[in-house]
């Protein structure tokens, strides 16, 4: 396992994994030996959670969001998957890389659009975005003007965008009145975590980019 946690340690620039993290590598790795998984392209899984993330915008979009939920999850799921299987068959490449960097944007544009289309208000949606957009693409160009890796990993990274859409499906499967305490959507109610979150996450990258980066 400590090559694995190696190998996420070295394509995130040095940074080492947490303990959640771990667990998570734990998995995501143990489903990526099995043979059907380690036998599929890299690329196909990432076409694959596209794929789930539009399922789950069409099931939140038909009402059910249950189903929207475990597909929300599947996403996530295939998102790690990707990698692991190039990191474990020696699949890895450049051109990957970018096929995996583009389908995740995909994948977090659709899973913006569950949270719209279980009521989160449009600006709010908007606004989680343009974040989530502007977040990586200052990451893209701080690693092309030298920043090592991903220069720090933020509160703001994908596991959180898996986590609040699967919430906001859940929970307006279980309490589609709102939430208990405040009676608001729960998507209006994820969207804005979001967006706090997202602030945050973009404040944290953006002082490691002036760490790793000389301003002249």
């Amino acid at each position: 396992m400590g090559n694995e946690w190696d190998g996420w340690s070295e394509l995130h620039g040095g940074v080492r994994p947490s303990p959640l993290v771990r667990c998570w590598l734990r998995l995501v790795h143990g489903l990526a030996r099995t043979t059907p998984i380690a036998r599929t392209p890299p690329d196909v899984l990432s076409a694959a959670g596209v794929a789930a993330a539009a399922g789950a915008l069409a099931a939140a979009a038909g009402g059910w969001s249950l189903a929207a939920a475990l597909l929300v999850v599947l996403a996530g799921i295939l998102d790690g998957l990707d990698g692991a299987v190039a990191l474990h068959t020696g699949r890895a490449r450049p051109l990957g890389a970018v096929v995996d960097a583009m389908a995740d944007r995909i994948g977090d544009l659709l899973l913006v659009g569950v949270l719209l289309v279980l009521g989160a208000p449009a600006a709010l949606c908007a606004a989680v975005g343009a974040l989530v957009l502007l977040h990586e693409y200052l990451r893209s160009r701080a690693q092309a003007a030298g920043m090592p890796g991903v220069g720090t990993v933020t509160v703001a990274e994908r596991p959180l965008r898996i986590v609040l859409p699967a919430v906001a499906t859940v929970g307006t499967a279980v309490w589609p009145d709102g939430t208990p305490l405040m009676q608001w959507p729960w998507a209006t109610l994820c969207a804005g975590l979001w967006v706090v979150v997202a602030v945050v996450g973009l404040a944290q990258l953006g002082v490691a980019v002036i760490r790793h980066i000389p301003a002249a």
